[in-house]
């Protein structure tokens, strides 16, 4: 009996889990290592190898794992992954895993994270949308006393900064050929009204909502108001730009909050602003992308057990609030507590506008072919080498659901 026991503490020590995260933005990649260290700490019997990629990276990484023999048991995916993951059966089914405290102690629309079907695969982990980000000096400068609430009224604000010589190019945005660009053009197009697909998954932001935002993103850079650099800006090049001080307005994730008001990098720590997204007159009166992100199994995973503990403990309400200058908590009851509010109370008032109206993605199986067709679209626009019209109509007849 003794044998079996210390067998069984032999098995139990020798678990070594794999796990795959972005080196970016949210939680950052020391963030992770200490969770995971702390984890480790509570679970002597679990060690967990921790490997990070830039997000362009992260999904093929994940696909290339499963087939590879030695791949991961716990991975970090998109929103806009599930569906595809599901189908190809690279995420496990973790309905039944969820408990009564976790769906009642979840905020809804971060289940939308894993969801596909009515079935989950995985915990929601990083709550986030795109917001418009603010430099209240420069807003004083111009002579306005509140940020824009429409995408017309950014537009006026920002012309005045630019024509009373504030600043050169008032507006940055991650608008390279990446998801990123997808995820601004998004916001605008569901302030719009617009939609990437009709019901039955065909294309349909060539027209309407879709058609008015690529219209509004190639009219900025025409007129100036945007950086022409932003054609060329991932996120992390937007945070950038905005802290040095080169930009009045910026889109971007929760994360730049904390980072564009820390005086250590920042030039303008302490005059950083924040708001939802504005929205459309008569249409609108907000806008919100769902840029959300979760913690998966793979079917490869050799410790489904262990792997879930481990995601369960870095999705726990005890964790996300700890981090919560980083990424937001999925937990709704958080965003009463002192220690997430202190600090950081205006970032906090924008997610309680923002993420009730997150607009998702399409759960298309075959989403990584819509988004790259409409990059290249997007970027042809802006580069002025086609229309908005033209350029978004190409990408709708090559798409194929």
């Amino acid at each position: 009996m003794l044998t079996g026991v210390m067998t069984a503490q032999v098995l139990a020590a020798d678990v070594k889990l794999k796990a795959l995260f972005i080196a970016q933005a949210a939680y950052n990649e020391q963030s992770v290592r200490d969770m995971t260290d702390e984890f480790q700490k509570q679970n002597p019997g679990i060690s967990v190898e921790l490997e990070f990629v830039p997000y362009e990276g992260l999904h093929d990484k994940i696909v290339l794992g499963q087939g590879s023999g030695d791949g991961y048991d716990a991975v970090l995916f998109d929103v806009i992954w599930p569906a595809e993951f599901a189908t190809n059966n690279i995420l496990v089914d973790v309905t039944d895993r969820i408990t009564p405290e976790m769906k009642k102690g979840v905020l809804p629309g971060a289940w939308t994270t894993v969801d596909y079907k009515e079935r989950r695969y995985g915990m929601p982990w990083v709550l986030d949308t795109k917001y418009l980000f603010y430099n209240k000096e420069m807003l004083a400068k111009a002579g306005f006393d509140a940020p824009p609430k429409t995408w017309t009224e950014l537009m006026s604000q920002a012309k005045v900064m630019k024509e009373k010589g504030i600043v050169q190019h008032p507006i940055a945005w991650s608008w390279a050929q990446a998801e990123a660009v997808i995820c601004d053009y998004g916001t605008i197009l569901s302030a719009f009204g617009g939609k990437f697909l009709d019901e039955n998954g065909a294309p349909v932001f060539q027209k309407d909502g879709g058609l008015k935002a690529l219209d509004y993103m190639a009219a900025s850079i025409k007129d100036g108001t945007t950086n022409p650099n932003s054609r060329e800006y991932l996120e992390e090049d937007v945070r950038r730009v905005f802290q040095d001080g080169e930009a009045a307005f910026a889109l971007n994730w929760t994360y730049m909050f904390n980072l564009a008001n820390d005086p250590k990098q920042s030039k303008i720590a302490g005059k950083v602003g924040v708001v939802a997204a504005p929205g459309v007159e008569g249409v609108s009166t907000a806008s919100a992308i769902n840029g959300s992100m979760g913690l998966g199994i793979t079917k490869s995973s050799q410790h489904p057990e262990e792997t879930w503990k481990y995601i369960t403990f870095l999705t726990s309400q005890a964790t996300q609030n700890k981090y919560a200058k980083l990424s937001l908590p999925i937990w709704a009851s958080s965003y009463e507590d002192p220690a997430v509010l202190n600090g950081q109370q205006e970032m906090v008032a924008a997610a309680k506008v923002g993420l009730p109206l997150m607009y998702p993605r399409p759960a298309a199986v075959k989403y990584q072919e819509l988004s790259l067709a409409l990059q290249v679209a997007i970027q042809k626009a802006l580069f002025d080498q086609a229309t908005p019209t033209g350029a978004l109509t190409e990408a709708a007849s090559s798409y194929q659901p």
